[in-house]
C-alpha cells in the first residue's frame, strides 16, 4: 500500500538568522556568484571616477603629469588593483554564468569545477596585474 503524498516527511529549508551569517558556508558556486555581484557593483561605482580621470588625462600635458604623480602613490595603486580584480573576476564569472545559461556544466560537479576555475583563472591574472602595477616588470 502506498502512502499519500501528504504524509511524506520533506526537509524544511528556512532563512538563516543574522547571527548565523558568520557560520554559514556558501558552496564554491554560490561564493563565485556573490563575488560576481560584488565585482559588478565595484566596477559600476568606480566607473564615473575612471571616466573622469581618463578625461582629465586627455585634457593637457600638465594634467597628465599630475595624474602620473597621483597614480604613483601606493594607495592609489591598491585602488587600481581592486578595480583590476573586479574587472578580471567579473569577466571570468560572467563567462561561467553565460555557459550555465546555455545549460553547459549545469550538473553539480561541473558547476563546482567551473566555479573553482573562475578563481584559478582570475586570481593569477590579478596577481600579474599587481606585479605590473607595483613595478615588478
Amino acid at each position: 500500500m502506498s502512502t499519500p503524498l501528504t504524509s511524506i516527511k520533506r526537509p524544511e529549508f528556512r532563512n538563516i538568522h543574522v547571527t548565523q551569517i558568520v557560520r554559514y558556508r556558501l558552496p564554491a558556486g554560490g561564493f563565485a556568484s556573490f563575488l560576481h555581484r560584488v565585482s559588478g557593483a565595484l566596477m559600476f561605482l568606480g566607473l564615473p571616477l575612471v571616466l573622469w580621470l581618463f578625461d582629465l588625462s586627455l585634457t593637457s600635458e600638465a594634467s597628465y603629469a599630475r595624474l602620473s604623480a597621483f597614480f604613483s602613490n601606493w594607495f592609489v595603486k591598491l585602488m587600481l588593483l581592486a578595480l583590476s580584480w573586479a574587472l578580471l573576476h567579473h569577466l571570468c564569472a560572467g563567462v561561467r554564468h553565460l555557459l550555465l545559461d546555455l545549460h553547459i556544466g549545469v550538473d553539480k560537479h561541473a558547476a563546482e569545477r567551473s566555479a573553482w576555475l573562475v578563481y584559478v583563472v582570475s586570481l593569477p591574472l590579478t596577481l600579474m596585474a599587481a606585479l605590473k602595477l607595483f613595478g615588478a616588470f
